[in-house]
């Protein structure tokens, strides 16, 4: 693909199926790199996402989150949608200290390390099932008959969603990013937002229900929390509006299953394009750990989130103005030669393993990284039971979303010789 940094555009097809060549070229040449006709930088070398990321004042979250179009009849055609449903405000990943950490402290106890390993025998068992389903076959499309289905009924336990609204929670979770650093047409757009909307109707409902009869649940203890409404030494406290509530909820449930989608199929093509390091876990399933951080690092399905610089500064020689758009970009900086030995190449036994970003970091740091991580690794376990050895048949295309936020593949076509001790 073309690299050269005076034309490059994140939304070109080229560049969003691999723009890891011009990431490097970015490194080397303009780490903080402007984007005048889409008016934000690209910052892509390691030391200087980390910066960003740890300079809260300077670089704030709350970036724009509805997109609206500039088109006049566009506009008014996704406000009038907007009109249909709650208020999309900033809760968690769009807010700032304070406001953030009173929303996340919220739902952290659901996050908590001792919550998420109580969840194993349960991902564990949805797991076993979902290869039951298909280990005769000897052939599957990964994507829809594991990656989707497992992250999904994961996070929807954790929401207290019945299995028969499965395939409206996966719906709506694509709805919910449909718009997140992608080109899609207004009315795809306003088909996504309509469906956010009948997912906060939905979610509303379940919220409700709980005020007559509460559960042991996450959204019970949303319409249970109390938050601070300022900082002052006795601050007012206050229920969670409707509006917030949905929000995090929101949240939750794009973060609870998209990213690791897009991790457990990477993870498949990685060791089918590498059968050693399958026939190497098989022997050694202690690797499967750092094979699920080699392929965070490498596949980083959160390819960037975006800042707004509040003060005039200067980062890595490139001056900044107040107001300036950036996005750190989490898919480079997991590529920077200057921390990562031979960048590109997959090598869990690789120094500085656990330095990548794909999770973020600061008081921004994913939430859900704990899930994601057990996810992958008893995924991976119960595969390697099940599977003695497989390949990626030619009918694989490795096309990927087109998205230059949220990466990965469409779908992965696996052949696999099952074991011989069925387990």
């Amino acid at each position: 693909m073309d690299t050269d940094l005076g034309t490059f555009n994140p939304f070109d097809p080229a560049a969003l199926q691999c723009p890891f060549p011009a990431y490097a070229r970015m490194r080397s040449d303009a780490p903080v790199l402007h984007l005048p006709a889409l008016g934000m930088y690209l910052v892509t070398r390691h030391d200087l996402v980390l910066q960003v990321l740890r300079d809260t004042v300077t670089y704030s979250s709350r970036f724009v989150v509805t997109n609206v179009p500039g088109n006049p009849e566009s506009r008014k055609r996704l406000l009038e949608v907007f009109e249909q449903g709650y208020p999309r405000v900033s809760t968690m990943l769009t807010a700032d200290q304070p406001e953030h950490t009173r929303y996340r402290s919220l739902v952290a106890r659901a996050f908590h390390p001792r919550a998420i390993a109580e969840l194993e025998p349960a991902i564990r068992s949805i797991a076993s099932r979902l290869i039951d389903s298909w280990i005769d076959r000897g052939s599957i499309e990964f994507v829809e008959d594991f990656a989707v289905p497992l992250p999904v009924e994961v996070i929807a336990r954790a929401l207290n969603v019945p299995d028969s609204r499965l395939a409206d929670f996966k719906r709506w979770s694509d709805d919910s990013v449909a718009g997140i650093g992608t080109n899609v047409s207004i009315d795809e757009r306003v088909r996504a937002e309509m469906g956010v909307n009948e997912f906060q109707r939905y979610f509303a409902e379940q919220i409700e229900m709980r005020r007559a009869a509460p559960q042991d649940d996450l959204l019970t203890n949303l319409l249970n929390a109390r938050i601070d409404d300022n900082d002052a030494e006795v601050p007012d406290r206050r229920p969670l509006d409707m509006a917030e509530m949905l929000s995090i909820v929101q949240q939750l449930l794009v973060a609870g299953n998209e990213t690791t989608t897009k991790m457990l199929t990477e993870m498949m093509r990685l060791l089918g394009e590498h059968p050693e390091q399958w026939q190497m876990l098989k022997g050694d399933p202690a690797r499967i750990e750092r094979i699920v951080e080699e392929t965070l690092r490498l596949s980083t399905p959160t390819q960037g989130m975006f800042r707004v610089v509040t003060t005039d500064t200067e980062l890595g020689g490139c001056p900044l103005p107040k107001g300036s758009r950036i996005v750190v970009v989490f898919a480079s900086a997991n590529r920077d030669e200057r921390l990562f030995a031979d960048p590109d190449g997959f090598d869990p036994d690789r120094e500085h393993l656990r330095d990548h970003l794909a999770f973020g970091k600061g008081i921004h740091f994913c939430i859900g990284a704990n899930l994601s991580r057990l996810e992958g690794r008893v995924a991976l376990e119960e595969l390697s039971k099940r599977i003695d050895s497989f390949t990626l048949p030619g009918s694989n295309t490795f096309e990927y979303f087109p998205s230059f936020i949220l990466r990965g593949l469409t779908r992965l076509d696996v052949d696999f010789e099952p074991t011989a001790n069925r387990q």
